[in-house]
């Protein structure tokens, strides 16, 4: 793999490069966090909030769930042991092969289907509740498409709670060292981050938007924002992941938590 860049992507070069990249690295991405997440724990970030004690999707039980970009599945199997009616996807067959895997391990199964974010493959206003932990809407060209999409297969005044990379860190390089206490980018700038093969094709790319741009994203796609979790790390939290440690961590957040519900008239 070449040195990442910043190059603008189309919606589907970017989902090329997002099924390409956890086709791949599936795998060795839950032989690293697995630990962490759990089989059948709804982790929502490396902060380490937890919906067990966190609460943010509120009571679940009968509730019909759709769990957008599930990767292995972990938080929509929670969900399922807690009496929800969940169903999930992601863009890469080789994370719902490992779902499979660990349905067997737990003796939890969930419904997943291969699909984009973009794209749902499900008929409108049928879930109650809609969540993601980091899945999908980083790795969307167009987020507002997606959120409409999500919209749309929500039942009208439901919710949406989903967590993404923190606006604020993609200014500072990927360090969660003191030594990533600096800024090193624009806030502003919307290019996205791109890694490519030796040939130069994209195989993996995340996109920035600001805080701004995340909602104005959300009411353009018909949701009403309720509230934006910044979490602050958590004392005795050890753990490094990528950009995100505690030194960092304690003085600048890492993750945005967005919760939100759809109106009951969505935008023409």
């Amino acid at each position: 793999m070449s040195e990442p860049v910043r190059v603008e992507l189309t919606e589907a070069e970017t989902s090329r490069a997002s099924r390409a990249y956890w086709n791949s690295a599936a795998g060795e991405y839950l032989a690293e966090h697995g630990d962490f997440l759990g089989d059948d724990r709804f982790i929502w970030c490396p902060e380490g909030v937890d919906e067990e004690q966190a609460q943010l999707l509120g009571p679940v039980r009968g509730k019909r769930i759709l769990e957008v970009g599930c990767g292995a599945a972990q938080c929509s199997r929670w969900l399922a042991a807690q009496g929800a009616n969940v169903v999930a996807f992601d863009i890469s067959v080789e994370q719902l092969r490992l779902a499979r895997q660990l349905d067997v391990r737990t003796g939890t199964a969930v419904r997943t289907v291969a699909a984009d974010a973009v794209a749902l493959p499900y008929r409108s206003s049928t879930f109650d509740i809609v969540c993601s932990a980091f899945g999908a809407l980083p790795f969307v060209a167009d987020a507002e498409t997606a959120l409409r999409e999500i919209a749309r297969v929500l039942k009208p005044g439901s919710l949406l709670v989903f967590s993404v990379t923190h606006p604020f860190r993609w200014a500072m390089p990927d360090d969660p060292s003191p030594a990533g206490l600096r800024i090193n980018h624009s806030y502003f700038d919307r290019t996205p981050y791109v890694e490519v093969d030796q040939a130069g094709t994209p195989i993996y790319a995340e996109h920035h938007r600001t805080t701004g741009d995340w909602i104005r994203a959300l009411t353009g796609a018909g949701f009403v924002v309720d509230d934006l979790l910044e979490p602050e790390w958590p004392a005795g939290h050890d753990l490094i992941w990528g950009g995100w440690g505690p030194e960092r961590g304690r003085l600048v957040p890492g993750t945005a938590i967005w919760s939100a519900h759809r109106a009951v008239e969505l935008p023409r």
